[in-house]
């Protein structure tokens, strides 16, 4: 059985060069379901935001037939298209996410940002996989083969390779900018920061400290106690940056897309 296919936008990342950007023709399996063609031409089905067979929307169970005509897009910016979308069910009621072990650094800012974001380098794909389901987590990877585990249905393919990029890559992508409560997250255990009274943690705090600042927070977990210093500052600073980052990369993402369906 031989079904044609094209992939949209980014989705072309995944896929052998000589099938990019334009249709092609696929011998699938005769019990072949759309998930398994995907797949098995390299794209992770966390990836895809709609499938048409036919000018039809359909979900990854779709059957398919000799001489279907297929086409994959990747999450819309530009378009509200919920009306059409078939292959997961809805947002997660809450955004959080774990990350595998080889984005430690972008779990740290993720943290840093204000985001719930499970990161233990000790875990396993498995792992990863039955936190996501168990917790309604969102896995954020560079190992394309994680997110294709059946059990993962929401997740976010990491194409940035260092971890500011890959900050800003992930809020465009999840359109994040109105979420994040800066410093508000233990960045080591990933729990919410309190607020202490200064009197019930002066031993705690260096000379300088002690003299200058007035306000401070604590994690309920490891005990560390947070100030508005220098390193505050530097922090606020480089989350700005990252914002502004991921803001021009909707724009461009929104300007590609608007010409999709033209």
């Amino acid at each position: 059985m031989v079904a044609s296919l094209r992939f949209y936008e980014e989705l072309n990342d995944f896929i052998a060069r000589d099938r990019r950007w334009r249709e092609f023709d696929f011998e699938c399996a005769a019990d072949a379901t759309i998930k398994h063609v995907i797949e098995a031409l390299g794209v992770p089905h966390t990836e895809v935001e709609l499938i048409l067979v036919n000018g039809v929307s359909v979900d990854f169970a779709q059957g398919l037939r000799h001489g279907d005509r297929i086409s994959v897009y990747p999450k819309f910016e530009a378009f509200d298209i919920s009306f059409l979308l078939c292959v997961r069910p809805g947002p997660l009621r809450i955004t959080r996410f774990v990350a595998d072990v080889h984005l430690g650094g972008l779990a740290r800012l993720l943290r840093m940002a204000g985001f719930d974001t499970w990161y233990d380098n000790s875990l396993d794909d498995a792992g990863i996989e039955r936190i996501a389901g168990r917790e309604g987590r969102i896995v954020l990877t560079r190992d394309r083969d994680l997110l294709k585990r059946r059990a993962i249905t929401h997740g976010c393919y990491v194409h940035a390779l260092k971890p500011d990029g890959q900050l800003s890559e992930v809020l465009a992508r999840l359109d994040l900018f109105g979420s994040m409560q800066p410093l508000s997250r233990c960045l080591k255990c990933n729990a919410p920061l309190m607020a202490v009274e200064k009197a019930l943690i002066l031993d705690a705090l260096p000379p300088r400290v002690r003299e200058h600042q007035q306000h401070f927070s604590t994690c309920a977990v490891c005990r560390r106690v947070f100030w508005e210093g220098s390193h505050w500052r530097h922090m606020l600073d480089r989350l700005a940056k990252a914002g502004e980052a991921a803001a021009d990369q909707q724009a461009s993402t929104q300007g590609a897309q608007s010409s999709v369906f033209r």
